[in-house]
């Protein structure tokens, strides 16, 4: 029998406020455990809730950004559920009137990079809880509460990925817009962006959907394909072996590479929602959403296709650039400053994320800045420096040694451009290779020119790299065409 998967999403949005939720209380990330609960997370007697400004604006935006219907009068409600690190016992959130409406995200799918809509359900607001750790504990687990009330938003989408290649693919998109609007930092190692992920499979032709699994927690793109993957191939074995799935909730285990039955999952009267008896609802103005509007900026689809348009960068290239804010606002600076556009992308998509990808550090901590990376390309333009060259600069600049021209000079590294030195070496190089160049000369043109990269090879290792390969091309043509 074949198998058609169906995923739905649910993504948890931590978001950069300067402030909790209902508390006002200013937040401070990396902080010790245990030392930004206050009062109104703890629910201690007397507290009372206050919502906060930001939160809604940013959960606006977010709707704007998807074309999303924005809920102009948005109440709270209790989902009432007992876990060690929700010490209220219950947590304020949105059930009956979200903030953010139906709404939709495009990703490109196939060989062909077709179109297909993702729908979202709707995305609310609601407070984190707190922590639990399991490390370090002898056993036990301990729990912070840091995290306690800071603000979150819950993007809830229709279960219409059909692989863990379309959840990566909606998930890189979610990221991309929330970061492009500033709204949250994505940081998905320090969960500032999480997942859950339902999962349920079915006959292909089938039209009902199968029981769904929810896998809690996911917190890498690399692993929440991981646990698609493994979470379908256990279903589909253990209903092709005569068993039956289970609506439930399940852990990944990246160690053991697993998914493991966590609790059985919960309905919605389980949680006894009921009306938050201390937060009114709150009224959204047509003048606050269209101020909201306005302040929107360009996204990572409108940008990607200015990138092809204004840059004449491919779809690959343009893509790469885009996916993060910071290396698109990276690109354009190292552009601007050196004219090429090309140039900058090569850099910037090859040895300058390779570099980071193996320091394992993001680009806004490069130690090459966009502008001293376009001093490097305009030095290769200008032909101060062959491309060859220049990946000696560059590593110079990544181990802090100075800027690009700092480098040239201190090593020596300019380009020889001097066509009577050029002239001398490929002579030189000529009289000892009596054999190629008779094996060239008696070649077709097509063959020759794969012959030429042997003297070229010769002449530019003779001057230790410097010199200008394209004057050593022209020299060598002529000089072996007699």
């Amino acid at each position: 029998m074949q198998w058609e998967t169906v995923i739905g999403l649910e993504v948890h949005v931590q978001l950069s406020t300067q402030s909790k939720i209902f508390s006002g209380s200013s937040i401070a990330f990396g902080a010790e455990p245990n030392t930004q609960a206050n009062a109104v997370d703890l629910a201690m007697p007397g507290t009372l809730p206050v919502a906060n400004e930001q939160a809604f604006h940013k959960a606006i935006m977010f709707g704007l950004a998807i074309d999303a219907a924005i809920e102009k009068k948005s109440a709270f409600e209790r989902k009432n559920y007992f876990y060690p690190d929700l010490p209220k016992g219950y947590q304020t959130t949105q059930l009956e009137k979200p903030i953010v409406g139906p709404g939709h995200i495009d990703i490109e799918v196939g060989e062909n990079s077709t179109v297909k809509r993702i729908r979202i359900h709707h995305a609310h607001l609601e407070e984190d809880a707190g922590k639990s750790l399991h490390e370090d504990f002898h056993g036990m687990s301990g729990i912070d509460l840091n995290r306690a009330g800071t603000p979150l938003i819950e993007i809830v989408s229709e279960p219409d990925m059909s692989s863990s290649e379309e959840a990566i693919k909606f998930l890189k998109k979610v990221h991309g817009i929330v970061t492009y609007l500033g709204i949250s930092d994505g940081d998905m190692s320090q969960g500032s962006l999480r997942c859950d992920a339902n999962v349920s499979v079915r006959p292909v032709g089938e039209k009902k959907l199968g029981t769904r699994a929810e896998i809690k927690n996911l917190n890498s793109f690399r692993f929440i394909e991981k646990a698609i993957h493994i979470e379908v191939a256990r279903q589909i074995e253990l209903i092709e072996d005569g068993g039956t799935v289970v609506q439930e909730t399940r852990l990944y285990d990246s160690e053991k590479n697993e998914t493991r039955s966590m609790r059985s999952k919960e309905e919605a009267n389980d949680y006894r929602y009921f009306p938050c008896p201390d937060l009114l609802p709150v009224v959204i103005e047509d003048s606050v959403i269209e101020a909201l509007r306005k302040k929107i900026p360009e996204l990572p689809e409108a940008k990607l296709q200015r990138f092809q348009s204004e840059y004449a960068l491919s779809y690959y290239d343009a893509s790469l650039l885009t996916e993060l804010r910071s290396v698109a606002d990276y690109f354009e600076t190292t552009t601007k400053t050196c004219a090429d556009a090309k140039l900058s992308a090569n850099w910037i998509i090859g040895d300058l994320s390779a570099f980071l990808n193996k320091q394992g550090i993001p680009i806004e901590h490069s130690p090459v800045s966009a502008n001293q990376l376009a001093d490097l390309i305009t030095r290769i333009k200008d032909q101060t420096i062959s491309g060859k060259i220049a990946k000696q600069v560059f590593e110079a600049m990544c181990n802090g040694e100075g800027s690009a021209d700092e480098i040239i000079e201190s090593k020596g590294l300019k380009q020889l451009s001097d066509g009577g030195a050029i002239e001398a070496m490929v002579d030189d190089v000529i009289a000892k290779s009596a054999a190629q160049v008779e094996q060239y000369q008696a070649a077709e043109p097509d063959k020759q020119k794969k012959l030429l990269g042997y003297f070229v090879g010769q002449v530019m290792k003779a001057s230790k790299g410097k010199a200008n390969p394209g004057q050593v091309n022209k020299i060598l043509a002529e000089k072996l065409a007699k």
